[in-house]
């Protein structure tokens, strides 16, 4: 299980979602999305501290520093920031 803090106020526990996007969610963050398969970029958020790993490959730009989590996890904690 890992910890994902998020804003630098917030935090959840990752566990056996199927990807952060789903874990946000079920949180009940607000995470702008589209097509919850890393072709848009749509949810694009900064990664603070930690790692992610991609369960797919994303089509959409990531800039360093950033990371989609429709298709990402992360590997042990994180502190993310969301956009807006």
């Amino acid at each position: 299980m890992a910890k994902v803090q998020v804003n630098a106020e917030q935090s959840l526990e990752f566990s056996n979602q199927p990807n952060l996007l789903i874990a946000l969610e079920q949180a009940r963050f607000s995470v702008h999305y589209q097509c919850r398969e890393g072709y848009c970029g749509a949810c694009r958020c900064h990664l603070r501290s930690g790692q992610v790993r991609y369960l797919q490959e994303p089509l959409a730009f990531v800039r360093p520093g950033e990371f989609l989590p429709c298709c990402s996890v992360p590997v042990g904690d994180i502190a993310i920031e969301l956009p807006g």
